[in-house]
């Protein structure tokens, strides 16, 4: 007979004025399949936090805008919990539906079975026409040359879609309230040896709406500067303090 509970796996939605993709975002989601879904509501002068509080989400606030400052409100609200809550895993989903939601259960399950510390969605091989803009193509290869070339680690995508264990979020100690997030996490990771496996996930238009980065080439070139000052920042301080 088998005593080991079942995993328990929490996912984090940071969202921001998504009103028109929340439900049906929330919808596509795998029944049953996670122990809470927390939408990180980032400021929204919409109805996202509402709609996702009565679709049955629960939602947490981060009026300061910034991708890894919502991503935190959301683990900050699972350690809450207490050590004896802990998840065994914790997956981040955008609420623009161009990740698919149905494809979770296959990012989660390295992480739950022991085979990996960190599994990321890469979007490269299976994208839709027209759903990588070329300056987010060329961003994400220009940020995963750069971490390769400071790590030795070598990336395929910075993809939103993602799943970690619980014990190496905290192991990571993430820092980055920004843009920064993801490359944060991917650079850490790499420097630390962690077991990452990236699988290929479909990946097409936002649903609706326009995206908070790739939408304007202001918001891209504000997030690019972002991710390459992270690099940067992360190198050097492997530098002065190996």
């Amino acid at each position: 007979m088998n005593d080991t509970p079942p995993p328990t796996i929490d996912l984090i939605v940071p969202a921001r004025n998504e009103e028109t993709n929340i439900v049906p975002m929330l919808d596509a989601l795998p029944t049953g399949f996670f122990r809470h879904i927390i939408v990180a509501d980032n400021g929204s002068t919409d109805q996202t936090a509402h709609l996702a509080k009565q679709h049955g989400a629960t939602v947490v606030h981060e009026p300061q805008p910034g991708y890894g400052a919502a991503c935190q409100a959301g683990l900050t609200w699972i350690a809450q919990l207490g050590p004896d809550h802990a998840p065994t895993a914790v997956a981040f989903l955008d609420a623009d539906l161009a990740d698919d939601p149905a494809e979770l259960p296959r990012l989660c399950k390295p992480i739950t079975t022991g085979q990996a510390d960190m599994t990321i969605g890469t979007r490269i091989n299976l994208a839709q026409p027209g759903a990588l803009d070329p300056h987010q193509k060329f961003g994400n290869w220009l940020a995963c040359k750069l971490i390769a070339l400071a790590t030795g680690k070598r990336y395929k995508d910075l993809g939103p879609m993602r799943a970690l264990s619980w014990h190496t979020i905290k192991k990571l100690s993430m820092k980055d309230r920004t843009w920064g997030w993801t490359v944060e996490m991917q650079f850490k990771a790499a420097r630390q040896k962690l077991r990452v496996v990236e699988m290929d996930v479909p990946y097409r238009k936002r649903r609706s709406g326009k995206s908070k980065i790739s939408g304007s080439l202001i918001g891209s070139a504000k997030a690019g500067t972002k991710i390459i000052s992270t690099i940067f920042t992360l190198w050097w301080s492997d530098k002065t303090h190996p």
